[in-house]
């Protein structure tokens, strides 16, 4: 993963984001590149007569804070020790994610991305990213000091095309594992089962060991966070969306539920 885009924003999530970028930087020998990007649509008022205009007072304000917060990062990352670069646009923020992280290897964002201070609703960026890019999204918990790139990985694995993709996005960062663990959960599993999986590492050098865990009147979800406490997992990779977004958004889901409770980053891909 040597190219990795970070969502830069003034919101609760930015340092734990930052600091989770710049662990994998590091440890892939990496290249960071900052992207801000200014919500302009977010600033434009309707007139009665169907006409639009920019709200000049208010979006002058926020570029004088985007100024103040890139000059603070930019501060910082020249004593990181690593390689980076900043890029600016305007527009929609999930759509420039997209077209900027075509080339990313990893896209870090806040697992559910607190608001900045002004706006008020949490935004759901991670989710809306994971289901339509190519590459693959790090959720990062808001409340993360550091990222263990080489600790215990966790895999979520049940034979779907999402958590193949998920499992082929996340070799180099699993090959420098302390561990493995591919964890099944009883009746969620379909598909290719997990020694194909197991075996497919193996292919890369990597070692893994299988876990078929039970869930005891548990859901899927919460026997995956249980596996994730009892593996003392640094991490979860995990295929995103197996179900519509519409569906998970009704009725719930294993992506859902993780994107808003889960403790550990995740690396997820749809």
């Amino acid at each position: 993963m040597k190219s990795v885009l970070l969502h830069v924003n003034n919101d609760d999530g930015q340092e734990s984001r930052l600091q989770a970028a710049l662990d994998l930087v590091r440890a892939q020998e990496g290249h960071l590149t900052c992207l801000q990007v200014t919500p302009v649509q977010q600033y434009v008022a309707m007139d009665p007569f169907g006409g639009s205009f920019v709200l000049p007072a208010n979006l002058q304000e926020l570029r004088a804070e985007e100024a103040r917060e890139r000059s603070v990062l930019e501060e910082r990352l020249a004593r990181e020790d690593v390689a980076w670069d900043w890029q600016h646009y305007n527009g929609d923020l999930v759509q420039t994610l997209l077209s900027v992280s075509r080339l990313a290897d990893v896209t870090v964002l806040t697992r559910t991305m607190a608001a900045p201070k002004d706006i008020g609703a949490p935004l759901p960026i991670a989710a809306d990213v994971a289901i339509h890019a190519h590459g693959a999204i790090l959720a990062v918990p808001p409340e993360l000091k550091s990222f263990d790139v080489c600790g215990r990985a966790v895999v979520a694995w049940n034979g779907s095309y999402e958590a193949a993709h998920a499992l082929r996005s996340a070799v180099t960062l699993l090959a420098s594992a302390q561990e493995v663990n591919i964890v099944t959960v009883d009746e969620d599993a379909s598909g290719f089962p997990a020694i194909d999986a197991s075996e497919y590492l193996s292919r890369h050098g990597i070692a893994s060991e299988l876990h078929e865990w039970p869930r005891k009147n548990r859901t899927v979800e919460e026997s995956l966070m249980h596996a994730i406490d009892e593996l003392k997992g640094s991490y979860m990779v995990m295929g995103a969306y197996g179900r519509s977004r519409l569906r998970e958004t009704l009725f719930g889901g294993v992506t859902k539920y993780l994107m808003a409770e889960c403790r550990v980053p995740l690396l997820l891909s749809h």
